[in-house]
């Protein structure tokens, strides 16, 4: 019975995988055809089966954009970028739609030893840097059994030596990879995609306005009271807006 039911469960996931793929090339072909709204139409189709990646990501964001639909296109480059953080081409193509948007926001700037860290710590993704320090430990062990079995002295240094490096590789790694999960786990990214609104001082319509947002703006959402939520901005205002305005770019 169990080899019935996986070959069952076999079958089904072929089955959708080619599925997807179908409406996949029947998506490319109508956007290579000028249809970007039925290339849409077959992308969140695949989207609504479960499928996910950057590269269908990245083709909503290119399709959203072809009608000058800049909110929906920024949102679905930045959901291209939490699986791809450092792919070129995503990032070029989110830099021409931001360029389209009506806000502009400076970013706080970032200390000297702020910039280093977060130019090394972003060089992988978390999963990327916990990859590293797995095979840099298995390295360690390899090369630590090695130390005991080699009978010459030089063969035994160089083990040694790598090994203890191995291992410093390892350790760091894994410190990155901590470091990283909780920096994604505690950032919690959102699109605005109402045409405008007005951000509050407080979670209520009769508070003070405290500054404008449009649709396209990236913020980043601190804390969430029934069905406002609390926001900042890249310069570090902050304020409350309702939670209809802003579609959140992860799912948790």
């Amino acid at each position: 019975m169990k080899g019935v039911a996986g070959f069952i469960l076999f079958w089904i996931g072929f089955w959708s995988y080619a599925q997807n793929e179908a409406i996949f090339e029947q998506a490319t072909s109508a956007y290579n055809e000028g249809d970007y709204e039925t290339a849409i139409t077959h992308y969140l189709e695949i989207l609504d089966n479960g499928k996910h990646s950057a590269a269908l990501y990245f083709n909503l964001g290119n399709s959203y954009y072809k009608i000058n639909q800049i909110a929906p296109s920024i949102y679905y480059y930045e959901k291209a970028l939490l699986l791809k953080p450092n792919d070129p081409e995503i990032r070029n193509n989110l830099a021409y739609a931001q360029n389209m948007t009506l806000d502009a926001i400076e970013k706080m700037p970032e200390t000297g030893l702020s910039k280093i860290y977060n130019k090394i710590t972003g060089l992988l993704s978390f999963d990327q840097w916990a990859v590293t320090a797995v095979l840099f430990t298995i390295l360690f062990v390899l090369l630590y059994i090695a130390f005991f079995y080699f009978r010459y002295s030089s063969r035994k240094r160089i083990a040694f030596i790598t090994g203890m490096i191995s291992l410093i590789i390892a350790l760091i790694s894994m410190t990155f990879a901590f470091i990283q999960y909780n920096d994604f786990k505690r950032d919690r990214p959102a699109i605005i995609f109402s045409e405008e609104v007005t951000v509050k001082s407080e979670p209520n319509t009769r508070s003070q306005e405290v500054f404008t947002l449009h649709e396209g703006t990236k913020i980043h959402v601190l804390d969430s009271l029934n069905d406002w939520k609390k926001i900042r901005i890249g310069d570090g205002k902050t304020g409350w807006l309702m939670d209809t305005d802003i579609k959140m770019l992860k799912d948790f």
